[in-house]
């Protein structure tokens, strides 16, 4: 074939690319009018764990993948549509579509749109599963919070379509064990007045891993946290975290809550939770947080609300931001320094390993390993990851002003 041939036939099949994410339709529905309401549907974050590293779906105009949720039970429809397809004279195979999708998806879901649609209305009947631990009331909604074991009715099935919603939305996402009798799961649900009775919604979930500590005891580590893109930024997050935190308080062998690989909007949550609890302790108030970090603040916050050492710390340097005045030279400096030297022990390892490999290495290697590593370079990065620190501190503290 001539060049300007391919060229053609390159520049033909690029209008068949599309961004999956884009392509990609979730809902979450109760009724006719949702599923066939365009408005209330929400894209994905990422769906490079269906579609591929590119994100990119080829051999379809216009194409969308439609995958719909029963609000309550998760009832789930999967379909998809396009203008055009790439002409087989093109001689290229379009992308495998709902194949990736439904590999993921558990068995039972819908691929015709009458039929789920006449089934939403038995799906209203949906009630959550396990124990109720915590409510609360927002703009007039009601909202609970529910925390079940694999031992509790439907909860493994429910999981198993719940957990799907992980792959567009957490990096990294894999499917957990839901056999293993050490998980245990916080539900978070919208409460509505329906035609007869309570309609629920799922809002979100945390998953929990309770490792054994030796002799009889645990430590709970947070798997996963999701909220649904259409309940984010109304503060559900923190209602979860915060009940799933007073649920371990009370727990006598939960020793501390630790988090497994945590995202930068976990962090933000936690900390948040953590500072509000924390600024109810006399160790955390303002004229001890000024003096410096001490283990009666590591002991308190451990004893009251089964706070890490490590995330301690973090507590105390945001709340002692919160209370520094910036404008103080004398009091600015001082914080700047107390972060600064916690900050600063890697670094200080990093040079005395370097000073070790002196001896070991020729001074051509030396040299080559030392890029990067001199004086300068290392409190050049000790001030970018200050600067940084910081900026997600004052984050926190606006929260907490606000609240």
């Amino acid at each position: 074939m001539a060049v300007g041939s391919v060229d053609a036939l390159n520049q033909g099949a690029e209008k068949y690319k599309c961004d999956s994410n884009d392509a990609t339709f979730l809902k979450l529905v109760r009724n006719e009018e949702d599923v066939l309401n365009e408005d209330n549907a929400f894209h994905p974050w990422m769906s490079h764990q269906i579609f591929g590293d590119s994100e990119t779906i080829f051999g379809y105009k216009n194409l969308k993948v439609n995958l719909y949720y029963h609000g309550g039970s998760l009832l789930t429809y999967l379909s998809m549509s396009c203008d055009e397809k790439i002409p087989s004279s093109m001689k290229i195979n379009p992308d495998p579509v709902l194949p990736n999708v439904a590999e993921v998806l558990p068995e039972g879901f819908y691929s015709n749109r009458d039929e789920f649609i006449a089934k939403l209305p038995e799906e209203n009947t949906f009630v959550p599963m396990g124990n109720k631990i915590h409510s609360y009331t927002r703009n007039d909604v009601e909202y609970e919070i529910y925390q079940a074991d694999i031992t509790v009715p439907r909860l493994k099935d429910y999981h198993a379509r719940l957990q799907t919603f992980i792959l567009w939305f957490i990096d990294g996402a894999s499917f957990i064990d839901s056999d293993d009798e050490r998980w245990n799961y916080f539900l978070l649900f919208e409460k509505k007045k329906g035609p007869v009775m309570s309609e629920y919604s799922i809002v979100g979930y945390i998953t929990v891993y309770q490792y054994f500590a030796y002799p009889d005891k645990y430590r709970p580590r947070i798997s996963q946290m999701l909220t649904l893109p259409p309940y984010q930024k109304s503060g559900h997050g923190v209602e979860l975290l915060d009940a799933v935190n007073r649920y371990y308080i009370t727990q006598a062998n939960a020793i501390d809550i630790t988090v497994e690989e945590p995202s930068e909007y976990f962090v933000r949550c936690r900390d948040f939770v953590d500072c509000r609890n924390c600024l109810k302790l006399n160790e955390f108030a303002k004229e001890k947080l000024l003096t410096g970090f001490t283990n009666e603040m590591k002991s308190a916050a451990l004893k009251s609300f089964k706070i890490t050492k490590k995330q301690s710390r973090r507590v105390y340097e945001i709340l002692r931001l919160k209370c520094t005045d910036q404008s103080n030279v004398d009091m600015y400096r001082d914080y700047r320094l107390d972060v600064k030297n916690r900050l600063n022990i890697p670094f200080q390892k990093q040079a005395r390993d370097m000073q070790k490999l002196k001896h070991a290495l020729s001074p051509e290697e030396y040299n080559a390993a030392m890029v990067g590593q001199t004086h300068d370079e290392r409190i050049q990065r000790l001030d970018e990851a200050y600067n940084m620190l910081q900026e997600e501190y004052t984050k926190v503290i606006t929260r907490l002003d606000a609240s």
